[in-house]
């Protein structure tokens, strides 16, 4: 059975962005969805000081093997600051240590939300402009705006995004 990974990357406990990666996972067909909650992968914060000194992390070192089995990734970013989340961009830093092309040339699903009107749609867009030079093979993205509004009782609610996300879903599908 393929497999796929779904990141909210974000280590708020209530994470919108986790919510989002996870029930996008869910719509896809017949496959396991590997849900990471970047909480169980915390490290120290990247620095070639500390490689030198103590190597890569064993966290940093358990996640790229589940990378490694990925047949696809769904990511919703988390904006902090028009920016990826500090947790996250630690992680990915970690990991581009090990392995430059993080996202192994697999399949690849973009999404960001946030409660406001513009949806994390800076932060997408700088993952859209960094992620194909790290191997990433970028199926589709989605920014959802005002996630309270568009996401309720469990589900995409707005007809139009939910539209486009099973679009996007079905193209991901397709090609995992």
């Amino acid at each position: 059975m393929k497999k796929i990974v779904t990141i909210g990357a974000s280590t708020s406990k209530k994470s919108i962005n986790k919510i989002l990666a996870e029930y996008t996972g869910d719509l896809v067909s017949n496959v396991e969805v590997l849900k990471i909650d970047l909480n169980n992968y915390e490290m120290p914060i990247f620095s070639v000081d500390v490689e030198t000194e103590n190597g890569v992390p064993d966290k940093a070192i358990e996640l790229n093997e589940v990378f490694n089995v990925a047949d696809g990734f769904i990511i919703s970013f988390a904006e902090h600051n028009g920016a990826y989340s500090a947790a996250f961009k630690n992680v990915f830093d970690w990991l581009t240590r090990i392995e430059g092309k993080i996202w192994r040339d697999k399949p690849m699903l973009l999404l960001a939300t946030s409660p406001g009107a513009r949806g994390g749609q800076t932060v997408l867009d700088i993952a859209l402009g960094r992620f194909p030079y790290m191997g990433a093979n970028i199926i589709g993205s989605l920014s959802i705006p005002s996630f309270f509004e568009n996401f309720k009782e469990g589900e995409l609610v707005n007809k139009e995004l939910r539209a486009t996300l099973n679009v996007l879903v079905n193209d991901f599908q397709k090609v995992i």
